[in-house]
């Protein structure tokens, strides 16, 4: 569930080749905005692989399947709403 302040932005591509340093076929950007700001981002980019962003921070990201981005994608949008007082 969002907060009543916020939105999802979800867009991933399937490529004919892997994106480097990642090794699978997909670009994606996930990324939940509260209150105007990107309090959540999952993306790859050429150079980087595959990571997201928590606030500030940013950490690897294990990327296996679409499904299972956009299901760790929900988990942690739940954990931060939770984490924030935003339920």
């Amino acid at each position: 569930m969002l907060a009543v302040d916020a939105f999802v932005e979800i867009r991933v591509w399937r490529l004919p080749q892997p994106l480097p340093p990642s090794d699978h076929n997909y670009k994606y950007r996930l990324a939940y905005i509260v209150a105007g700001n990107c309090v959540l981002r999952y993306d790859n980019e050429r150079g980087k692989g595959d990571h997201r962003h928590l606030g500030q921070e940013e950490s690897p990201y294990f990327f296996s399947s679409p499904e299972q981005l956009l299901a760790d994608f929900n988990r942690e949008i739940m954990r931060w709403n939770h984490e924030n007082g935003r339920t």
